[in-house]
């Protein structure tokens, strides 16, 4: 995230703040489903035995709202557009954006 110019940009540590239940909606509405925001490396992904149910759009919903390390991160979101995790094409794409 170093890359980014975040100069204007409003950070939220959503581990100190958690996201609310507009903020999801939002960031799903913009990803197209809720499991583009979802990350299975958490480790309560693994813990709940996650891996061997199938969860829909209101369940990873409501695991990202009762967890933060359900969220994958870190998440912009820029005129409309929406960067979701650390892949360099994320990053690169996130960064032309901010440019």
């Amino acid at each position: 995230m170093n890359q980014w110019n975040l100069d204007g940009v409003q950070l939220q540590d959503i581990k100190h703040e958690p996201i609310t239940e507009e903020q999801i909606d939002e960031m799903i509405a913009l990803a197209g489903s809720a499991e583009a925001l979802f990350s299975k490396r958490a480790r309560k992904y693994k813990e709940l035995g996650l891996k061997e149910k199938t969860l829909n759009d209101g369940d990873i919903r409501a695991l990202i709202l009762e967890e933060y390390t359900f969220l994958k991160r870190p998440v912009l979101i820029h005129d409309g557009a929406i960067f979701i995790g650390n892949s360099p094409k994320v990053v690169a794409a996130a960064a032309a954006e901010l440019a």
